[in-house]
């Protein structure tokens, strides 16, 4: 995919960022706001690869792997690049990884104006500085995606959704590789992965009955706990589900605010400083890595 209209657009100067779908925010105000390239520029599915635009909505990703039943571990809405820009998993995160696992290559624009590669196209690839890593979750502060080669993973047999009033902890240590456990408290929800008949004797042995699908997030904010930490959450209050195992929590409230270790914080800085030492992609909001 030739990037350098996108990199023209870029530029070199004022402040700028990069606005999608508009479903995970945008750049900060005053930014000149310009479009990642769109559209898949090829689906290797024997290499279980797929690259494309960053600005390629995510439906539209997974239609043209869903007729190669496979899928690619990226939360449903919204474009590639303003998932793997905020580095939010999906609900599946428990089994499919986490989001910087998705990302094998990157080509974006720097501050600068050149076009960078990060990454490789192979799965096994370990050569070069793992700069994709420090891309997702960075919001766009480090340099703007404009291509991506994703890896996929193969469309499991089947899937479904089961809830129970069952301890979420438990119920996890018991499935086997499940793609999701849930908590708010009181219900577990398990989505479970494989065989039919080897789905329905996994719930009925947990206690757990089919269901539609997962609970309806809160939307106040999203919490970062320590997995081991969860169960103290009813007694702080307000609406929760919490993904076991994972440790991120869907909750009511917003998220307190974080302390950030004054050694990451310098990290941060300097990581900032020798990508966008003139800051025209915004600020870094920490922690992200």
């Amino acid at each position: 995919m030739d990037l350098s209209a996108f990199a023209a657009e870029v530029g070199l100067d004022d402040p700028v960022g990069v606005l999608g779908l508009g479903t995970r925010g945008g750049p900060r105000p005053g930014a000149r706001v310009v479009g990642a390239p769109s559209g898949i520029d090829w689906l290797q599915p024997d290499e279980m690869t797929v690259c494309c635009g960053a600005g390629t909505s995510i439906d539209e990703l997974s239609e043209a792997l869903a007729a190669h039943r496979q899928i690619v571990a990226l939360p449903r809405g919204g474009t590639v690049g303003g998932a793997l820009a905020t580095g939010h998993g999906s609900l599946l995160a428990l089994g499919h990884g986490p989001m910087r696992d998705v990302l094998l290559q990157a080509r974006y624009v720097s501050a600068g104006g050149e076009i960078v590669t990060a990454g490789g196209p192979t799965v096994k690839n370990v050569s070069g500085f793992d700069l994709c890593r420090l891309l997702v979750g960075s919001r766009g502060a480090l340099g703007l995606v404009g291509e991506v080669i994703l890896r996929t993973r193969p469309m499991a047999a089947a899937a479904g959704w089961y809830c129970g009033p069952v301890d979420p902890f438990a119920t996890l240590a018991r499935l086997y590789r499940p793609a999701a456990v849930l908590w708010d408290g009181t219900t577990t929800w398990a989505c479970l992965e494989g065989e039919p008949k080897d789905l329905v004797d996994q719930a009925m042995a947990s206690g757990l009955r089919q269901t539609s699908g997962p609970p309806e997030l809160p939307t106040g904010g999203r919490w970062s706990m320590r997995p081991s930490l969860l169960r103290s959450l009813p007694e702080r209050g307000g609406r929760f589900v919490a993904e076991v195992g994972v440790g991120v929590v869907h909750h009511s409230e917003p998220a307190a605010p974080v302390e950030i270790d004054p050694a990451i914080a310098v990290l941060e800085e300097r990581i900032k400083a020798a990508f966008d030492p003139s800051d025209r992609f915004g600020p870094v909001r920490a922690p992200y890595m």
